[in-house]
Protein backbone atom coordinates (compact mmCIF):
# COMPACT_ATOMS: atom_id res chain seq x y z
CA UNK A 1 0.00 0.00 0.00
CA UNK A 2 1.30 3.39 -0.73
CA UNK A 3 2.62 5.65 2.08
CA UNK A 4 0.62 8.67 2.94
CA UNK A 5 3.01 11.67 3.50
CA UNK A 6 0.78 14.39 2.71
CA UNK A 7 -2.60 15.08 1.18
CA UNK A 8 -2.33 13.98 -2.39
CA UNK A 9 1.57 13.17 -2.35
CA UNK A 10 2.50 9.51 -1.59
CA UNK A 11 5.48 6.67 -1.46
CA UNK A 12 4.31 3.08 -2.92
CA UNK A 13 5.73 0.91 0.01
CA UNK A 14 6.90 -2.11 -2.97
CA UNK A 15 7.32 0.39 -5.99
CA UNK A 16 5.27 -1.03 -9.14
CA UNK A 17 7.52 -1.24 -12.33
CA UNK A 18 7.62 0.23 -16.04
CA UNK A 19 8.04 -2.99 -17.76
CA UNK A 20 7.55 -1.58 -21.42
CA UNK A 21 6.69 1.07 -23.38
CA UNK A 22 6.49 3.01 -26.70
CA UNK A 23 6.63 6.31 -28.43
CA UNK A 24 4.57 7.11 -31.97
CA UNK A 25 5.29 10.53 -33.61
CA UNK A 26 4.17 12.16 -36.47
CA UNK A 27 6.84 13.81 -39.19
CA UNK A 28 7.33 17.20 -37.91
CA UNK A 29 8.13 15.62 -34.86
CA UNK A 30 10.37 13.41 -36.59
CA UNK A 31 11.93 15.69 -38.35
CA UNK A 32 12.83 17.67 -34.57
CA UNK A 33 16.08 16.77 -32.28
CA UNK A 34 14.35 13.86 -30.85
CA UNK A 35 13.31 11.80 -33.99
CA UNK A 36 15.92 8.98 -33.75
CA UNK A 37 14.50 8.04 -30.11
CA UNK A 38 10.63 7.16 -31.17
CA UNK A 39 9.88 3.62 -32.15
CA UNK A 40 7.81 4.72 -35.25
CA UNK A 41 7.71 8.10 -37.22
CA UNK A 42 4.08 8.40 -39.27
CA UNK A 43 5.06 10.57 -42.20
CA UNK A 44 1.09 10.55 -43.45
CA UNK A 45 -0.91 13.12 -41.06
CA UNK A 46 -3.75 10.91 -42.03
CA UNK A 47 -2.06 7.78 -41.03
CA UNK A 48 -4.31 6.10 -43.74
CA UNK A 49 -7.56 7.14 -41.99
CA UNK A 50 -10.42 8.93 -43.69
CA UNK A 51 -10.30 11.93 -40.87
CA UNK A 52 -7.75 13.27 -38.45
CA UNK A 53 -9.67 12.14 -35.58
CA UNK A 54 -9.54 8.55 -36.46
CA UNK A 55 -5.78 9.22 -37.17
CA UNK A 56 -5.08 9.78 -34.17
CA UNK A 57 -7.17 6.41 -33.01
CA UNK A 58 -4.48 5.02 -35.01
CA UNK A 59 -1.61 6.44 -33.08
CA UNK A 60 -3.05 5.75 -29.63
CA UNK A 61 -3.42 1.93 -30.94
CA UNK A 62 0.06 1.76 -32.32
CA UNK A 63 1.66 3.33 -29.19
CA UNK A 64 -0.29 0.32 -26.86
CA UNK A 65 0.48 -2.30 -29.43
CA UNK A 66 4.20 -1.85 -29.86
CA UNK A 67 4.51 -1.67 -25.90
CA UNK A 68 2.69 -4.74 -25.57
CA UNK A 69 4.72 -6.41 -28.64
CA UNK A 70 8.14 -5.11 -26.89
CA UNK A 71 7.40 -7.19 -23.66
CA UNK A 72 6.52 -9.95 -25.47
CA UNK A 73 3.26 -10.15 -24.25
CA UNK A 74 -0.61 -10.23 -25.57
CA UNK A 75 -3.71 -8.12 -25.75
CA UNK A 76 -5.03 -10.24 -22.74
CA UNK A 77 -1.86 -9.80 -20.42
CA UNK A 78 -3.71 -6.48 -19.44
CA UNK A 79 -6.18 -6.29 -17.35
CA UNK A 80 -6.78 -2.27 -17.86
CA UNK A 81 -5.74 0.37 -19.69
CA UNK A 82 -5.86 4.19 -18.55
CA UNK A 83 -6.36 6.30 -21.59
CA UNK A 84 -7.15 10.06 -22.81
CA UNK A 85 -6.74 12.36 -25.28
CA UNK A 86 -7.68 16.50 -25.96
CA UNK A 87 -10.67 15.70 -28.42
CA UNK A 88 -13.90 15.97 -27.05
CA UNK A 89 -15.52 13.29 -24.63
CA UNK A 90 -11.94 11.28 -25.08
CA UNK A 91 -13.17 10.28 -29.06
CA UNK A 92 -9.43 9.40 -29.99
CA UNK A 93 -9.17 7.01 -26.71
CA UNK A 94 -12.35 4.79 -27.10
CA UNK A 95 -12.30 4.83 -30.66
CA UNK A 96 -8.69 3.94 -31.19
CA UNK A 97 -8.92 0.97 -28.17
CA UNK A 98 -12.31 -0.12 -28.33
CA UNK A 99 -11.32 -3.37 -30.41
CA UNK A 100 -8.73 -4.28 -27.77
CA UNK A 101 -11.29 -5.34 -25.24
CA UNK A 102 -9.32 -4.42 -22.64
CA UNK A 103 -11.25 -3.07 -19.43
CA UNK A 104 -10.88 0.02 -19.92
CA UNK A 105 -10.86 3.63 -17.98
CA UNK A 106 -11.36 7.18 -19.99
CA UNK A 107 -9.14 10.00 -18.25
CA UNK A 108 -9.01 13.54 -18.89
CA UNK A 109 -6.68 16.00 -17.83
CA UNK A 110 -5.90 17.69 -20.83
CA UNK A 111 -1.84 18.06 -21.25
CA UNK A 112 -0.93 16.41 -18.02
CA UNK A 113 -2.73 13.14 -18.81
CA UNK A 114 0.36 11.11 -19.34
CA UNK A 115 0.82 11.53 -16.06
CA UNK A 116 -2.47 11.16 -14.46
CA UNK A 117 -2.98 7.98 -16.41
CA UNK A 118 0.51 6.51 -15.21
CA UNK A 119 -0.55 6.89 -11.41
CA UNK A 120 -3.88 5.86 -12.12
CA UNK A 121 -2.18 2.72 -13.67
CA UNK A 122 0.07 2.32 -10.74
CA UNK A 123 -2.43 2.73 -8.17
CA UNK A 124 -4.19 -0.11 -9.74
CA UNK A 125 -1.13 -2.78 -9.86
CA UNK A 126 -0.11 -1.60 -6.46
CA UNK A 127 -3.36 -2.31 -4.89
CA UNK A 128 -3.69 -5.60 -6.70
CA UNK A 129 -6.89 -4.70 -8.79
CA UNK A 130 -4.32 -5.16 -11.84
CA UNK A 131 -2.03 -7.60 -12.52
CA UNK A 132 -0.52 -5.24 -15.00
CA UNK A 133 -1.77 -1.93 -16.26
CA UNK A 134 -1.25 0.33 -19.41
CA UNK A 135 -1.41 4.16 -19.62
CA UNK A 136 -1.92 5.68 -22.87
CA UNK A 137 -2.65 9.48 -24.45
CA UNK A 138 -2.19 10.91 -27.66
CA UNK A 139 -3.06 14.43 -29.74
CA UNK A 140 -2.82 15.57 -33.21
CA UNK A 141 -2.16 18.82 -34.42
CA UNK A 142 -4.96 18.94 -36.60
CA UNK A 143 -7.49 17.99 -34.36
CA UNK A 144 -6.42 19.91 -31.80
CA UNK A 145 -6.75 23.18 -34.11
CA UNK A 146 -9.80 22.54 -35.28
CA UNK A 147 -11.48 21.74 -31.69
CA UNK A 148 -9.79 24.75 -30.00
CA UNK A 149 -8.44 27.13 -31.70
CA UNK A 150 -9.61 28.17 -35.98
CA UNK A 151 -10.34 25.48 -38.95
CA UNK A 152 -6.40 25.25 -40.41
CA UNK A 153 -7.47 26.61 -43.91
CA UNK A 154 -8.64 29.86 -42.29
CA UNK A 155 -4.61 30.78 -42.16
CA UNK A 156 -4.66 32.55 -38.92
CA UNK A 157 -1.60 34.03 -37.88
CA UNK A 158 0.38 32.53 -35.02
CA UNK A 159 1.31 34.66 -31.96
CA UNK A 160 4.71 34.29 -30.82
CA UNK A 161 3.61 32.58 -27.17
CA UNK A 162 1.73 29.83 -29.34
CA UNK A 163 3.25 26.06 -29.02
CA UNK A 164 2.39 23.60 -31.70
CA UNK A 165 0.29 20.73 -30.90
CA UNK A 166 2.43 17.77 -31.22
CA UNK A 167 1.20 14.80 -33.07
CA UNK A 168 2.22 11.79 -31.41
CA UNK A 169 1.36 8.92 -28.45
CA UNK A 170 2.78 7.38 -25.66
CA UNK A 171 1.79 4.40 -23.70
CA UNK A 172 3.46 2.48 -20.74
CA UNK A 173 2.87 -1.17 -19.24
CA UNK A 174 2.93 -1.01 -15.33
CA UNK A 175 3.73 -4.51 -13.73
CA UNK A 176 3.96 -4.99 -10.10
CA UNK A 177 7.69 -7.00 -10.47
CA UNK A 178 9.00 -7.13 -14.15
CA UNK A 179 11.25 -4.09 -15.43
CA UNK A 180 14.02 -1.81 -14.48
CA UNK A 181 12.17 1.53 -13.58
CA UNK A 182 10.01 2.09 -10.54
CA UNK A 183 7.65 4.56 -10.22
CA UNK A 184 8.72 5.46 -6.44
CA UNK A 185 6.34 8.33 -5.61
CA UNK A 186 3.60 10.52 -6.76
CA UNK A 187 1.65 14.07 -6.24
CA UNK A 188 -2.07 14.77 -7.43
CA UNK A 189 -1.88 18.32 -8.49
CA UNK A 190 -4.27 20.96 -7.41
CA UNK A 191 -5.85 23.12 -10.02
CA UNK A 192 -4.65 26.36 -10.51
CA UNK A 193 -6.34 30.06 -12.05
CA UNK A 194 -3.92 32.92 -12.38
CA UNK A 195 -6.68 34.37 -14.47
CA UNK A 196 -4.71 34.38 -18.22
CA UNK A 197 -7.43 33.88 -20.87
CA UNK A 198 -4.79 33.60 -23.76
CA UNK A 199 -5.44 30.46 -25.30
CA UNK A 200 -1.92 31.18 -27.49
CA UNK A 201 0.06 31.51 -23.90
CA UNK A 202 -0.49 28.23 -22.74
CA UNK A 203 2.99 28.24 -20.96
CA UNK A 204 2.30 31.13 -18.55
CA UNK A 205 -1.10 29.46 -18.05
CA UNK A 206 0.31 26.15 -16.65
CA UNK A 207 3.68 27.42 -15.05
CA UNK A 208 1.97 28.02 -11.46
CA UNK A 209 0.53 24.61 -11.38
CA UNK A 210 3.85 23.24 -11.96
CA UNK A 211 4.99 24.99 -9.51
CA UNK A 212 2.48 23.92 -6.62
CA UNK A 213 3.14 20.31 -7.33
CA UNK A 214 6.88 20.50 -7.15
CA UNK A 215 6.90 22.77 -3.79
CA UNK A 216 4.61 19.98 -2.55
CA UNK A 217 6.83 16.80 -3.19
CA UNK A 218 9.78 18.86 -2.29
CA UNK A 219 8.42 19.26 0.98
CA UNK A 220 6.62 16.32 2.17
CA UNK A 221 9.88 14.06 0.76
CA UNK A 222 12.36 16.55 2.61
CA UNK A 223 14.30 16.60 -0.70
CA UNK A 224 15.82 19.84 -3.36
CA UNK A 225 16.11 19.49 -6.61
CA UNK A 226 20.04 18.41 -6.60
CA UNK A 227 18.67 14.85 -5.78
CA UNK A 228 17.08 14.07 -9.17
CA UNK A 229 18.97 13.83 -12.07
CA UNK A 230 16.25 15.50 -14.16
CA UNK A 231 13.60 17.49 -13.40
CA UNK A 232 10.64 17.01 -16.36
CA UNK A 233 7.72 18.98 -17.25
CA UNK A 234 5.12 17.90 -19.55
CA UNK A 235 5.02 21.14 -21.95
CA UNK A 236 5.56 24.43 -20.67
CA UNK A 237 7.50 25.12 -23.97
CA UNK A 238 10.29 27.76 -23.98
CA UNK A 239 8.39 31.02 -22.12
CA UNK A 240 6.75 28.43 -19.65
CA UNK A 241 10.33 26.79 -18.97
CA UNK A 242 11.80 30.42 -17.92
CA UNK A 243 8.56 31.72 -15.97
CA UNK A 244 9.01 28.51 -14.15
CA UNK A 245 12.37 28.72 -12.68
CA UNK A 246 11.45 31.92 -11.46
CA UNK A 247 8.86 30.96 -9.67
CA UNK A 248 10.65 28.17 -8.38
CA UNK A 249 13.83 30.46 -7.62
CA UNK A 250 11.17 32.73 -5.57
CA UNK A 251 10.20 29.65 -3.27
CA UNK A 252 13.82 29.11 -2.61
CA UNK A 253 14.79 25.85 -5.71
CA UNK A 254 17.14 26.60 -8.33
CA UNK A 255 16.35 24.05 -10.94
CA UNK A 256 17.73 25.60 -13.44
CA UNK A 257 20.64 22.80 -13.71
CA UNK A 258 17.98 19.99 -13.88
CA UNK A 259 15.01 21.50 -15.27
CA UNK A 260 14.11 19.66 -18.91
CA UNK A 261 10.92 20.74 -20.97
CA UNK A 262 9.36 18.15 -23.44
CA UNK A 263 7.93 20.96 -25.39
CA UNK A 264 10.97 22.88 -25.48
CA UNK A 265 12.95 19.87 -26.44
CA UNK A 266 10.83 18.23 -29.26
CA UNK A 267 11.00 20.85 -31.96
CA UNK A 268 14.31 22.98 -33.04
CA UNK A 269 12.18 26.20 -32.89
CA UNK A 270 14.82 28.17 -35.52
CA UNK A 271 13.81 25.67 -38.27
CA UNK A 272 11.05 24.38 -37.62
CA UNK A 273 8.44 27.35 -36.78
CA UNK A 274 7.10 26.04 -33.47
CA UNK A 275 7.20 29.09 -31.80
CA UNK A 276 7.26 28.61 -27.95
CA UNK A 277 7.54 24.52 -28.62
CA UNK A 278 5.66 21.49 -28.58
CA UNK A 279 2.13 20.84 -26.54
CA UNK A 280 -0.79 18.53 -26.59
CA UNK A 281 -1.10 14.63 -24.79
CA UNK A 282 1.50 13.16 -27.18
CA UNK A 283 4.23 15.73 -26.41
CA UNK A 284 4.94 14.79 -22.82
CA UNK A 285 3.94 10.91 -23.26
CA UNK A 286 6.43 10.60 -26.71
CA UNK A 287 9.06 12.19 -25.16
CA UNK A 288 9.24 10.00 -21.74
CA UNK A 289 8.19 6.77 -23.70
CA UNK A 290 10.91 7.47 -26.35
CA UNK A 291 13.74 9.74 -24.59
CA UNK A 292 13.70 9.82 -20.37
CA UNK A 293 12.20 6.23 -19.66
CA UNK A 294 15.15 4.96 -22.10
CA UNK A 295 17.71 6.37 -20.41
CA UNK A 296 16.61 5.55 -17.30
CA UNK A 297 16.58 1.55 -17.91
CA UNK A 298 19.80 1.79 -19.43
CA UNK A 299 21.14 3.81 -16.01
CA UNK A 300 21.91 7.22 -17.88
CA UNK A 301 19.96 8.62 -14.93
CA UNK A 302 19.11 7.26 -12.00
CA UNK A 303 15.75 9.53 -10.43
CA UNK A 304 14.05 11.60 -11.97
CA UNK A 305 10.25 13.45 -11.45
CA UNK A 306 8.10 13.42 -14.21
CA UNK A 307 5.72 16.39 -14.43
CA UNK A 308 2.48 16.81 -16.90
CA UNK A 309 1.01 19.82 -17.11
CA UNK A 310 -2.15 20.76 -18.60
CA UNK A 311 -4.66 23.75 -19.56
CA UNK A 312 -8.21 22.58 -18.33
CA UNK A 313 -10.01 24.70 -20.40
CA UNK A 314 -12.62 23.53 -23.61
CA UNK A 315 -13.71 25.75 -26.55
CA UNK A 316 -17.04 26.32 -24.69
CA UNK A 317 -15.53 27.96 -21.76
CA UNK A 318 -12.96 29.87 -24.12
CA UNK A 319 -15.89 31.40 -26.03
CA UNK A 320 -17.55 32.13 -22.35
CA UNK A 321 -14.29 34.39 -21.02
CA UNK A 322 -13.70 32.18 -18.85
CA UNK A 323 -10.13 32.11 -17.49
CA UNK A 324 -7.84 28.63 -17.83
CA UNK A 325 -7.68 26.53 -14.87
CA UNK A 326 -4.48 24.41 -14.86
CA UNK A 327 -3.12 21.43 -13.48
CA UNK A 328 0.10 19.48 -12.94
CA UNK A 329 0.83 15.75 -11.90
CA UNK A 330 4.13 14.39 -10.58
CA UNK A 331 5.69 11.08 -10.70
CA UNK A 332 9.21 10.34 -8.81
CA UNK A 333 10.49 7.43 -11.32
CA UNK A 334 13.36 5.38 -10.42
CA UNK A 335 16.17 3.32 -11.68
CA UNK A 336 15.69 0.12 -9.61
Amino acid sequence: MPQHLERGVFLFDTPPKIESFAAVAGEKEGNGPLGDFFDEIITDSHFGQKTWEQAESRFQLEAVSLAVRKANLTKEDIDVICAGDLINQCTGSSYGLRQLEIPFMGLYGACSTMAESLIAASLLTDSGAAKRAAAVTSSHFSTAERQFRAPLSYGGQRTPTAQWTCTASGSVIVSPDKGEIEVYGCCVGKIADMDITDIANMGAAMAPAAMGVLCRYFEATDTTPADYDAIITGDLGILGSKLLIELMEKQGYDISDVHKDCGEMIFNPDEQDSHCGGSGCGCSASVLCGYFLPMLQKGNIKRILFIATGALMSAMSVQQGESIPTIAHLLELRRK
